[in-house]
Order: structure tokens, then sequence, then C-alpha cells
């Protein structure tokens, strides 16, 4: 039932996978902002230290682990220790992920599976290390992080379109093989959001005209500007949530209305 309550977070114990920085450091803030204890992996030391340092920054305590998540052992036993050090994992956000901008006829095989990998196989291992003790609770959460390219196709970006196509395919899948254990699993298709990545996209010119790619991106854009990491936090929160509880296998994109716009008619 609706209530005031319904998109509340207290109580709930959510990993965002590779959240040190950027899109997944600013959903599991937004998670912690509603109450949830917030748990993240990263690939090294020195980047779980820097995460935890972050978030100590904005008054937040983190859980960090060093996990590959393309490892299904050390993912199993990464999800053990924190089941057992912190709780149960409610809520699953699948961040982790890489892009290589390489012309497809120029990429080798090598990335491409690299790519894939992380950006695809790697929710499919995390997700099955979760899932069963969402199984016993009797409830649980799983957010994809999709991408626009999970419906588009653009130069230079192969394997992450396939990766991302992957995951949306993923994404409903388990839907339709947990929905019944009351597993939501939805993902989230960020538009172009300005990160300290796509800083230098943003910069303007020595004439003070904007960027090729930032006039491009803009001008795509209903909203005509770039998302921001904030943006994100609200429709991670409302998947995460009980208010959410009857939604499942879909994908919300964050993107200022770009999938829905065929663009300005040339002058």
């Amino acid at each position: 039932m609706f209530n005031e309550n319904s998109f509340s977070l207290k109580g709930k114990v959510a990993l965002v996978t590779g959240a040190s920085y950027g899109i997944g450091f600013a959903i599991a803030s937004g998670f912690a902002k509603y109450g949830a204890t917030i748990v993240f992996n990263d690939i090294n030391q020195d980047l779980v230290d820097k995460g935890i340092a972050a978030y100590k920054e904005v008054g937040i305590t983190a859980y960090g682990y060093v996990c590959d998540v393309t490892d299904e052992e050390k993912v199993n036993e990464t999800v053990a220790k924190i089941e057992k050090e912190v709780g149960v994992i409610d809520i699953l956000v699948n961040n982790a992920g890489i892009i290589k901008r390489i012309p497809m006829c120029e990429m080798s095989a090598a990335d491409f599976r690299k790519v894939i990998d992380i950006d695809l196989n790697a929710p499919f291992i995390v997700s099955k290390a979760v899932i069963p003790s969402m199984i016993k609770k009797g409830h649980g959460k799983i957010i994809n992080i999709c991408s626009m390219m999970s419906e588009l196709g653009r130069e230079t970006v192969s394997a992450y379109a396939a990766a991302k196509g992957g995951l949306k395919m993923l994404t409903r899948n388990i839907c339709s093989e947990y929905g019944n254990a009351n597993i939501q699993c939805n993902g989230l298709g960020p538009g172009y959001i300005e990160t300290p990545q796509t800083a230098p996209l943003r910069e303007r010119q020595a004439d003070g005209s904007r960027h090729p790619f930032d006039a491009f991106i803009v001008a795509k854009t209903p909203a005509e500007r770039w998302g921001t990491t904030e943006d994100l936090m609200g429709p991670a929160v409302f998947l995460a949530s009980d208010a959410s509880d009857f939604v499942n296998g879909h994908i919300l994109y964050v993107d200022g209305g770009i999938l829905a716009y065929i663009g300005k008619q040339p002058e």
C-alpha cells in the first residue's frame, strides 16, 4: 500500500558496484539520503579507500570491498562476506562498466570481449550471487545501469552497444524468471551526464563557442542540456523502493527526452 514511507530505504542494504565515484557514487549517495546502508566495491584497494573517503566527506558511512565483478568465485566470496559483516543485500545496482571507443573494424576481439565481460557478464554474475538470499528474504531490487546504447547504435561503440543491449534483455529475463519471488529487476538508462570523464567534451572553445560534441548533444536533447548525476538520484530511489513494487522488467531512461526526439529540421 502506498504511503509516506513508500520511498524510504531505511533498514535496506544496497550494494552498488563500482561506486567509488561518478554515477555509482551519486546513486549510492541518493540511497543513503533515504536511509539505506551503502556497500560498494571496486577493482583495487586504492579506489576503495578513495571511495570510503569520498562518502565520509559527504557524511555517509559506506562499506567498501575489493572485488573484480567478472570473477565469479571472488564475487560469491564477497557477497557472502557482505551478508556476514553488513547484512543481506536488499538492493543491487549493477553499475560497474567500461567503454572502449574504437571503430569496429579496428577493434580486437580481445577488447570486444573485455567490454562484454565487464558490462554484461558481470551483472549476470553479481545478480546470480545475490538472488538466492533475496528469494529467502522474500523481496529484492536489482537495478542494471543500461544506456541509450541499449536502444541506439553509434560509431566506435560496437562492443558497448552490444553489451548494453544485452543488459536490457538480461534485465527483462531476470524479471521474467524471478518476478514470482517478489524480485523486481529494472534498468536505469542515463543520457549524456556531466561527469569528470565528459568534462573535456563540454569545455568552451578558444573563441567561446561550444565544443562540437557538446553542441551536438544539446541540439539533440529536448531539455537542451546535459544531465547531472543528481538527475539520476530520484529515479534510482524510486526503482529501489517499495513505490516500484509493481514495476518490473522496465528500462527507465533518464535522458532529457533524447530518445523521443528526432531533432530539429535544418534551417
